[in-house]
């Protein structure tokens, strides 16, 4: 997932047990982990391209016989992939076992990152919380 064009991802769960990731409702999450998979093969398969190996795109799992399941989403299609076990009529394909070792390929993406903390502070007490409650109330009043 490209965040504001930097090019990683966040993705934030709350530390309640009253959220809804925790717990099975197929209205709402079928397989929740599938998420962070999706995402951390994004950048698997980002990093993939730049080295120049060949690979499927990780969106085109239908393409290869697989489908988005009721209780666990695309788990076979992102088990196959990671594991190059995607049945074609030239054998299997999926991620390169050596992209397992390699740093990403460009040394931009290095340069210019920022840590999520220095960007995207979360309060840490009370009043902190408070205060971003009633930052982000006047800000609403203003738009």
């Amino acid at each position: 997932m490209d965040y504001y064009g930097i090019g990683f991802s966040n993705i934030r769960l709350p530390n309640d047990s009253k959220s809804y990731i925790y717990k099975y409702d197929r209205r709402v999450n079928t397989f929740p982990e599938e998420v962070f998979m999706h995402e951390f093969l994004h950048s698997l398969e980002r990093n993939a391209e730049e080295y120049g190996y060949e690979r499927p795109q990780l969106h085109d799992y239908e393409k290869y016989g697989y489908e988005n399941e009721i209780l666990v989403g695309q788990k076979k299609w992102y088990t196959d992939y990671i594991n190059q076990n995607i049945n074609t009529a030239v054998g299997k394909i999926g991620l390169p076992p050596e992209i397992y070792h390699l740093k990403p390929a460009k040394s931009s993406n290095f340069t210019y990152s920022n840590k999520i903390e220095d960007v995207f502070k979360e309060p840490e007490n009370i009043i902190e919380e408070i205060k971003e409650l009633l930052t982000n109330v006047k800000d609403k009043l203003k738009s």
